[in-house]
């Protein structure tokens, strides 16, 4: 049996998080965050949230944004290899150069926020065929390194949008 006693309200409420997650919602850790504590969704008037724009990326095809710097923490939405320039993707492309290309549309986004490649903590990587995977991470290694690379997770998935072969988001801190 796990004990899941909040030891302040800011606990209770990353358990309720978890445990929302998770589909196993608690009502005694919920009832905690309803008496008062402040949640993940509110927000002041002094929100640090800022939206990064860049002509030097892809425009974002949808209801999101290119990138958001909140605080010293910077999240880039997944980047596709699409060519800024032209706003396509050239299927012809090898994963070798569809990754070049989406890492270099992060490294766009994350100049707008004035970082680098080398403040990237976090990517998250998608493939449309696992059988590419070699020739993506040789290709990543040469932008992020082997030494300090940031942590990543790499899923295959059954479709990328307009027939991409790879599809990269990261997080930056300052």
């Amino acid at each position: 049996m796990f004990n899941f006693a909040p030891r302040s309200r800011r606990t209770a409420l990353l358990v309720a998080g978890t445990i929302l997650v998770t589909g196993l919602a608690s009502t005694s850790l919920l009832a905690g965050a309803a008496q008062g504590a402040s949640s993940p969704s509110d927000h002041s008037s002094s929100s640090s949230k800022r939206v990064l724009h860049t002509i030097d990326a892809p425009a974002a095809i949808g209801p999101y944004s290119q990138g958001i710097a909140a605080g010293r923490t910077v999240y880039v939405s997944g980047q596709l290899p699409i060519d800024p320039t032209v706003g396509k993707i050239d299927n012809s492309q090898s994963i070798a150069e569809q990754t070049a290309l989406s890492v270099k549309n992060i490294r766009a986004v994350l100049k707008e926020a004035r970082l680098t490649l080398d403040d990237v903590v976090s990517t998250t990587v998608y493939l449309a065929d696992m059988n590419d995977f070699a020739a993506f991470n040789t290709v990543y290694a040469e932008y992020f390194g082997t030494e300090s690379a940031p942590a990543r997770a790499t899923v295959q998935v059954a479709a990328l949008p307009q027939g991409a072969k790879v599809e990269i988001s990261a997080i930056a801190v300052h």
